[in-house]
């Protein structure tokens, strides 16, 4: 299976504070790929650098056979990676539908004097973009919400509408900080049928998630950061049983 993200050497610091340390590894194609660690460990700095809202001090990622370097995140989103947030970050003003809808927009074509004129190319498109929104509403399973504003939806239901408005991207790399965070036990099931189901569609996943369970039932390989450093990659049986794994998660080695 061929590699559709290679990081080399990656390392970022703020201040006095190493968050990466020459960080390296490869995401193969229609793979789940877990990225766990200690709170503190450098998880969210590394989707941040990936996203291009940081830029790496050092190292580069390379995708689809692409290098990464220098872009902005509205361009890494049309090279084909989506990502959500550790924090909900939704337009909660407004209804799920107009939120999808937003995440579409980086795949038109119509421009500024397309919108001012509202031709029939135009409205056509909008009307594509409101077709495929609902559809991946329904996908997630939240079509009977399409209406309401994001804001009011259920904070379970929130984190799906966050996964559409990323698919609605087309991305070959979904990237998810943290989506089970906050979910009871029935909702972490439904979420990990979605990705097994977006998976299953052709689009690779990259999870950062604290829910254990989840990482080692859904995730085909696992990579463990402690203090900015890569210290494990592995199926996630084996790397359950890694003693720096068990060290950086109890604080205290683990006993032979």
């Amino acid at each position: 299976m061929s590699a559709l993200l290679q990081a080399e050497g990656v390392s970022k610091r703020f201040g006095g504070v190493q968050a990466l340390a020459g960080v390296g590894f490869s995401i193969r194609r229609g793979e789940i790929y877990g990225l766990i660690g200690p709170n503190g460990a450098g998880k969210t700095t590394l989707f941040n650098l990936l996203t291009g809202i940081y830029l790496p001090d050092e190292g580069a990622f390379s995708f689809d056979g692409r290098l990464l370097a220098g872009l902005k995140p509205h361009q890494v989103a049309e090279a084909g990676i989506a990502r959500t947030f550790q924090n909900i970050r939704l337009f909660a003003n407004l209804s799920a539908l107009e939120n999808v809808m937003i995440g579409r927009h980086v795949r038109t074509r119509a421009g500024v004097l397309g919108a001012v004129l509202r031709d029939r190319a135009t409205r056509g498109e909008e009307a594509a973009i409101e077709r495929r929104a609902l559809e991946l509403l329904e996908y997630v399973g939240i079509a009977a919400r399409a209406n309401d504003a994001a804001g009011s939806l259920p904070y379970g239901d929130q984190r799906r509408l966050e996964i559409a408005r990323a698919l609605a991207t087309e991305p070959k790399l979904l990237a998810l900080d943290e989506p089970a965070a906050g979910m009871n036990a029935s909702e972490t099931a439904a979420l990990r049928g979605l990705l097994e189901r977006i998976r299953g569609d052709g689009i690779t996943i990259l999870l950062i998630e604290h829910d254990m369970k989840l990482v080692m039932r859904v995730c085909d390989r696992v990579l463990v950061l402690d203090y900015g450093e890569r210290i494990a990659e592995g199926p996630p049986g084996e790397v359950q049983k890694n003693p720096r794994v068990i060290e950086a998660y109890l604080g205290a080695p683990a006993a032979v």
